[in-house]
Parts: structure tokens; C-alpha cells; sequence
């Protein structure tokens, strides 16, 4: 059970924080998609795959004074800013073999992309035993309210082949 606290941990570490609840969520699906060892569970949610279990670690994290958690206000909406705090980095070295549980570039990499993009990667990435095509109409089905277009689609599907070359 630490040990996958500190994965996150390590997580918020290597990008500095994460900008995002939803951003979180679908940084650790793709991740493990991309044979990261994170453990928890998703299942499709209004947002793409949702894990309960991830945000129950990331309260008790934020109750445990391991991540500083900022509420901002941002184009009229809310969002929320984690971050690793000094306890957690204390907690972190404690807990963790030297080596690094997961890969920081790429942890950098999904942090540098936005959250609608992530949601679309993730979604592409759950129905990837989907033909093309059915997974395109779930999208546009799905996801109506996002308005993804064919490029954006396209430009999920070329960001997940590289990922995967690099993984391999």
C-alpha cells in the first residue's frame, strides 16, 4: 500500500505537480497502459477511465500532509493544484529504493499535454481492442460535448503509437 502512495508521490515529484484532477486520473491510465506500475483499477466514467481507488489515495495523501492540494479558480470553474510537500518528499526517500518506480520523461510528457487531450489518449487507449472505426464512434458518441475532430483523433492515435514505441 506505501509503496504505490509513493509511486504517486514520485509521480508528483518528477513533474513538478499536476494541474487537474481529471489530468491526474488519466496521467496514471495511460501510464499503466504504457507498463507503468501503477496497480489501481479504472472503469469508464463520464471523463474516460476513472479510478476510485486513485482518488481515495490522493485524499489520504493530502490528509497526510504528503501532497499540498490548491484550489484555483480558472475561466470560471475550479480547479485543483497537487503538489509534493516537504513531509511527502521526507516520505518518499523513506519508502523508496533508489531506483525510480516509474518514468519521469514520460510522466513529463503527459504533464506537458492538456487535459482534454489526455481524456481523448485514455478513451482511445480503453477501447483499444476496438476496431478503428468503433472506437472512433464511441468517441464522437461519448464524448459529443468535447467535439473532437478526425485530427484530434489521428493526433491520439500517433501520440499513443510513440509512446508505446518508447515503452517497448
Amino acid at each position: 500500500m506505501l509503496l504505490e502512495h509513493a509511486k504517486l508521490l514520485a509521480m508528483l515529484k518528477n513533474t513538478g505537480g499536476i494541474a487537474g484532477r481529471k489530468k491526474l486520473q488519466k496521467m496514471v491510465y495511460i501510464a499503466k497502459r504504457m507498463k507503468q506500475p501503477f496497480r489501481e483499477k479504472f472503469q469508464f466514467h463520464m471523463y474516460g477511465p476513472y479510478s476510485e481507488e486513485l482518488t481515495l489515495q490522493v485524499e489520504e495523501m493530502c490528509n497526510a500532509s504528503f501532497v499540498e492540494e490548491v484550489r484555483e479558480k480558472i475561466s470560471g470553474y475550479y480547479q485543483y493544484r497537487y503538489s509534493l510537500s516537504d513531509k511527502g518528499e521526507s516520505f518518499l526517500q523513506a519508502v523508496l529504493e533508489e531506483e525510480e518506480p516509474i518514468d519521469s520523461q514520460l510522466m513529463q510528457e503527459l504533464n506537458d499535454c492538456s487535459s482534454k487531450f489526455l481524456e481523448l489518449v485514455s478513451t482511445v487507449l480503453y477501447f483499444d481492442e476496438l476496431p478503428r472505426q468503433q472506437v472512433e464512434e464511441k468517441i464522437h458518441r461519448l464524448k459529443a460535448r468535447q467535439n473532437y475532430q478526425a485530427a484530434d483523433i489521428e493526433e491520439a492515435y500517433t501520440f499513443i503509437e510513440k509512446l508505446k514505441q518508447r515503452s517497448t
